[in-house]
């Protein structure tokens, strides 16, 4: 499957996380609203938790909407037809693998803050969501980006 620029997309991306609460529903959105014709895609965590308004509000400062987002946990998560699985943290990373090891899944580890873990101010806090928010951005449209061809 190509993408809009004609590079080469998984058919399916599954972004994972701790609590599919902040990083991995940012990724899957700015994922979807990038490629979400050319590709499908879904979030997850290694547990449920509860989407982090903080989350809600820096995506909707550019315009995705993840609002309506039910965090859900892998043992939730029925559909195993994806094609890339992108980790954000550690323990995502090792219930990733744990679980694909009879599939032929590729597993990319992006090890990428919690800013939950920031306290201070709301301006502090809502800063280390937007740099998460923003990296996650960068990593997406550099990960997928047309590739130019290879001189022979």
């Amino acid at each position: 499957m190509r993408g809009p620029n004609g590079e080469d997309l998984p058919q399916a991306v599954l972004f994972a996380c701790t609590y599919n609460s902040v990083r991995s529903p940012m990724a899957a959105a700015i994922m979807r609203h990038l490629f979400g014709r050319a590709v499908y895609v879904d979030s997850v965590g290694v547990r449920a938790g509860e989407l982090d308004p903080l989350a809600v509000e820096v995506m909707d400062e550019i315009g995705i909407e993840i609002g309506k987002h039910k965090p859900k946990s892998f043992e939730e998560f029925e559909d195993t037809s994806f094609d890339l699985v992108v980790t954000l943290s550690p323990e995502a990373q090792h219930k990733a693998v744990e679980l694909t090891r009879t599939s032929a899944v590729v597993i990319e580890y992006w090890p990428t803050f919690d800013p939950t873990l920031v306290e201070g101010t709301r301006d502090g806090r809502l800063s280390a969501y937007r740099a998460v928010r923003d990296e996650l951005e960068r990593r997406i449209a550099a990960r997928f980006e047309e590739r130019p061809a290879a001189d022979t």
